[in-house]
């Protein structure tokens, strides 16, 4: 069994959560998860959502099930074994500022190190082995040492993200048990050094940052396919717009930033030289929902100086394409718990994370990246 909390119970942890029972109850296959086809210690089947956690109160009491009819309706078959995952109240600390929300907040009934404590003796009781980040994307530094990072996430200097990632390797010190933090958003914890030796110390383990899905694993794989037959890159383009809560609060430059950071890294680290480019989420608009519309232009200059463009336009259900990956991520987390490991997981993060942990590694082409994971697995 693998036991798994999320933290955000919007679009992407209720998509999964749904997913997942759905599979147990064979109802679906098991497409859109990278790994399925392969013979891992666990089974996409162990994985058992024990807690989930948010600040909205449309959401906070609520059950899973309940979260999952709000979204898919009446006719779809929501499992009821979702009855019995309530959604508890989380921190905030401004994660949903500016956003058309009713929000609370643990730190807003008790002093935050109190809160903070009162999570972890939560997560104490629910012993899991795997933490998914899935809240909305937050602004958010990166921190030169331990101790900085310690002193800003109790001076509340810090997003909720830096927050959940003290408290799990807290979680993970005062147990003795490991823990996997897997942070699918772009706020810095794999990629923050501060955060990182916390880990290492705590015998805890994070994958990150920001869930690499739809058009930002095939920008790296056409980069790629670029390189290596020498053809040189003029610019990249690009773009995608979307209708969710996480497009919404992309409308905000400072979050947008974030994932600008993460969505952009790759070029450079593959082509070897810094192509100018433009690649990040653009806007939000309602009618499109959860499912984005991405563009892409690319232009090279191949033989002879003769200039070839390529154009793709796609439409992408955004949260089920990160639940996927996140099946995969929360086995690999309980992998990883097994082998007693700490800190980070450049091989995880290299194939699933847009911006792959720790700080200053190098993004290479997914189909690279999946070729270094099978073999970490033992599976190549």
């Amino acid at each position: 069994m693998v036991r798994a909390i999320l933290l955000g119970s919007g679009y992407v942890g209720t998509y999964l959560a749904v997913g997942l029972e759905r599979i147990k109850k064979g109802a679906v296959a098991k497409y859109g998860i990278p790994l399925s086809k392969y013979d891992l210690p666990y089974r996409v089947e162990d994985i058992e959502i024990v807690a989930a956690y948010d600040v909205d109160l449309e959401k906070v009491g609520k059950s899973l099930y309940d979260l999952g009819r709000n979204i898919f309706g009446e006719d779809y078959d929501v499992p009821e074994t979702l009855k019995k995952v309530v959604v508890r109240e989380g921190i905030n600390l401004g994660s949903t500022q500016g956003l058309p929300f009713r929000t609370t907040g643990l730190e807003k009934k008790y002093p935050l190190k109190e809160a903070i404590d009162k999570l972890i003796e939560e997560w104490i009781n629910l012993k899991p082995d795997v933490i998914v980040n899935v809240i909305t994307t937050e602004e958010g530094t990166a921190y030169s040492s331990k101790d900085e990072a310690v002193d800003k996430i109790l001076r509340g200097d810090a997003p909720a993200t830096h927050v959940y990632a003290y408290a799990a390797a807290e979680y993970a010190k005062r147990t003795g048990r490991g823990v996997t933090f897997v942070n699918a958003i772009p706020t810095p914890v794999a990629n923050n050094p501060g955060l990182l030796q916390l880990f290492e110390e705590s015998g805890a383990v994070v994958f990150g940052d920001d869930g690499a899905t739809g058009a930002t694993p095939l920008t790296a794989d056409l980069l790629e396919h670029m390189a290596e037959r020498n053809r040189f890159v003029e610019f990249v383009v690009q773009f995608n717009i979307g209708g969710n809560t996480d497009f919404l609060a992309l409308t905000d430059p400072g979050r947008n930033k974030m994932k600008e950071t993460t969505k952009s890294s790759m070029v450079k680290d593959i082509l070897g030289y810094d192509a100018p480019h433009y690649i990040r989420p653009t806007g939000y608009l309602e009618p499109l929902g959860d499912k984005k519309y991405v563009a892409m232009h690319m232009e090279w200059i191949s033989f002879n100086g003769f200039r070839d463009s390529l154009f793709i336009s796609a439409r992408i259900n955004d949260s089920p394409a990160l639940a996927g990956m996140l099946v995969d991520l929360i086995r690999l987390g309980k992998i990883a718990v097994d082998k007693k490991l700490s800190g980070t997981v450049y091989e995880v993060n290299a194939f699933f994370m847009k911006k792959p942990g720790p700080l200053n590694s190098k993004n290479i082409a997914k189909t690279h990246a999946y070729r270094q994971l099978l073999h970490w697995l033992g599976l190549a």
